[in-house]
C-alpha cells in the first residue's frame, strides 16, 4: 500500500518561534541548573544549605504573604536559607517541573497540586515522608480529611501547605432585590433560586442578569469545580478491579469510572441550569475570573475562601452558602502541597525543616489571617488568633463546616490522563451534549488509556 505523502515543511515564521521557544527552553534549564549548582558550591563553601522552592502561588498579595514567611524561616534557620520562585501559573507549571525532572535539574521542593503526587513517584522524582512525618508530632495536628491528598500505595508522598474548598458566593443585594428570603440548599431550590433571580432589568428584551455563571472549558478548574455536585448525588472517579498479576496473583486496581448514575445526574444538573436560562457560562478556560459577579451581572458563582481578599478590595457585597446538594452535602478539597523533590540526603533533610515550619500552627495562623486560605493545622484553627478572626470574617464557618464532608480528587498516576476526559465530558455537556453520551466517549478513551477490557 502507498501511503499518501505528508508534506511537514514548516513555515519560516513558525520554524523562527518553534527554535526560539526550545532555546528559551534550553537556556531556562541551564539557568535553574546553574543557580543550583552555584547553590551547591555556596552550600560547601559557607556551611550554608540554599534551598530552591518553585510555586506559582496567586493572587500577588497571597504571594507577597509567603514571602514574608520565608524571611522569618531564614531568618531563624541561618543554616538553610530558602528561595521561593513563582514559576507561573498551575497549567504553566508541569512542563517546567517534568521538564527540569527529566534534566536532572529539579527544584528542592515543589508547591503543587496534591492530585500530580502519582505522576511525580512514577517519575522517582519526589521522596516519601512517612518516616519523617511518623516521628513528628505535627502529624497529629494536621487536619485527618487532608490525608487522602497525601497518602497512595503506602506512602505519604505530600504535606498540605494550605486548603480550602469552593461554595456558592452570592450578592445579597440581589437576593433582597428578587425577594429571596431563603437559601436553597438542594438541587432543586438552586434552580428556582437561580431562576428568579435572570432577568431582563432595562426591559429591552435580553437578559442582562443571570442567576449563576458556570465554568466553560475541559480544564481542572471545570472539574474541580463540578466534583462536589458528583459527590453529593453518590458518585465516583474510580472503581475497584481485581485482576491477575504476571505470578498468578489477585491484583486489586483502582481504575477510571466516570460513566455513572452520579456523574450523569450532576451533569444534567448543570446543563439543566443552561436550558432554563438560568446560567451563563464563562469565557472559556475563564471560569475562576469574577469579573460579571463583581459586575452583578451574574447573582451567584462558584468559588473559595482565596478570593476574599480580593472580594473585600470591591467593596460590593456579598455572602457564601455552601454547595448544593442532591443526596448529601459534599465539596472538594482544594489548596496545594508541598513535595520533597529528590537531590540528595543533606538537602532533603533541609527542605523537611522548612515543610515541618509550614506545618506549625505559626506559619498557618499567619498564612489564613493573610490569604483567607484554611489552616490545615488544626490547632491553628482551634487558636484564640484564628477564632478572632474566623467572627470577623463569618463567611470562613461555611468554608470550615464544609471540611467536615470534603473529599480528595484521586492522586493516581493517571490523574492527569483522567481529568482531561472528565473535563472534555463535562464540556462537551455545558455545550449541548447529552450529559450520558458524553460521559461515555470519554470513558472510552480511558479505558484505551488505562488498558481496561
Amino acid at each position: 500500500m502507498i501511503l499518501p505523502k505528508i508534506n511537514l515543511t514548516i513555515p519560516w515564521r513558525l520554524k523562527w518561534k518553534l527554535t526560539a521557544s526550545i532555546l528559551l527552553t534550553i537556556l531556562s534549564l541551564l539557568l535553574l541548573g546553574g543557580c543550583q549548582n552555584s547553590a551547591n558550591v555556596i552550600a560547601k563553601n559557607s556551611g550554608v544549605i540554599h534551598l530552591t522552592l518553585w510555586h506559582g502561588i496567586n493572587p500577588p498579595p497571597n504571594r507577597d504573604v509567603f514571602q514574608i514567611l520565608v524571611k522569618k524561616f531564614n531568618k531563624s534557620h541561618p543554616k538553610i536559607q530558602v528561595e521561593a520562585l513563582y514559576i507561573g501559573q498551575p497549567d504553566q507549571q508541569i512542563p517546567k517541573i517534568l521538564t527540569a525532572v527529566v534534566g536532572n535539574a529539579p527544584p528542592d521542593l515543589l508547591w503543587y497540586n496534591p492530585a500530580t503526587a502519582g505522576q511525580l513517584a512514577e517519575l522517582d522524582a519526589i521522596i516519601p515522608l512517612e518516616n519523617w512525618l511518623n516521628k513528628s508530632p505535627l502529624k497529629a495536628e494536621i487536619d485527618p480529611v487532608l490525608f487522602e491528598s497525601m497518602e497512595l500505595n503506602g506512602h505519604i508522598w505530600s504535606i498540605p501547605f494550605a486548603t480550602n474548598n469552593t461554595a456558592i458566593f452570592y450578592r445579597p443585594s440581589l437576593f433582597k432585590e428578587a425577594g429571596i428570603t431563603k437559601l436553597p440548599k438542594t438541587w432543586e431550590e438552586f434552580k428556582q433560586v437561580a431562576k428568579i433571580l435572570t432577568k431582563d432589568r432595562n426591559k429591552d428584551g435580553r437578559i442582562d442578569r443571570y442567576g449563576m455563571i458556570l465554568p466553560l472549558g475541559k480544564g481542572e478548574w471545570t472539574v474541580f469545580t463540578w466534583l462536589p455536585f458528583m459527590f453529593s448525588a453518590d458518585g465516583e472517579l474510580l472503581e475497584q478491579k481485581v485482576t491477575v498479576g504476571s505470578q498468578g496473583e489477585k491484583v486489586e486496581l483502582l481504575i477510571p469510572k466516570i460513566d455513572n448514575p452520579g456523574a450523569i445526574a450532576a451533569l444534567q444538573f448543570w446543563q439543566d441550569l443552561l436550558k432554563e436560562g438560568s446560567a451563563i457560562l464563562s469565557g472559556p478556560e475563564r471560569g475562576y475570573e469574577l469579573d460579571k459577579f463583581i459586575a452583578g451581572k451574574v447573582a451567584m458563582q462558584i468559588t473559595g475562601c482565596w478570593t476574599l481578599s480580593e472580594l473585600n478590595q470591591t467593596g460590593i457585597d456579598f455572602d457564601v452558602f455552601p454547595i448544593p446538594f442532591l443526596k448529601h452535602p459534599a465539596t472538594v478539597v482544594g489548596g496545594e502541597n508541598l513535595y520533597v523533590m529528590k537531590t540528595n540526603s543533606q538537602r532533603e533533610q533541609a527542605a523537611w525543616e522548612f515543610v515541618k515550619y509550614v506545618l506549625s500552627e505559626k506559619f498557618q495562623t499567619a498564612w489564613a489571617l493573610g490569604t483567607g486560605y484554611l489552616p490545615i493545622n488544626l490547632k491553628s484553627r482551634a487558636s484564640a488568633t484564628y477564632q478572632a478572626f474566623v467572627e470577623k470574617t463569618p463567611v470562613l464557618k461555611v468554608f470550615l463546616e464544609q471540611m467536615k464532608s470534603a473529599r480528595s480528587r484521586p492522586i493516581i498516576a493517571g490523574y492527569s490522563r483522567l481529568s482531561d476526559n472528565l473535563g472534555r465530558a463535562i464540556e462537551a455537556t455545558l455545550l449541548g451534549r447529552p450529559p450520558k453520551k458524553a460521559l461515555q466517549e470519554s470513558q472510552k478513551r480511558l479505558n484505551l488509556i488505562f488498558n481496561v477490557k
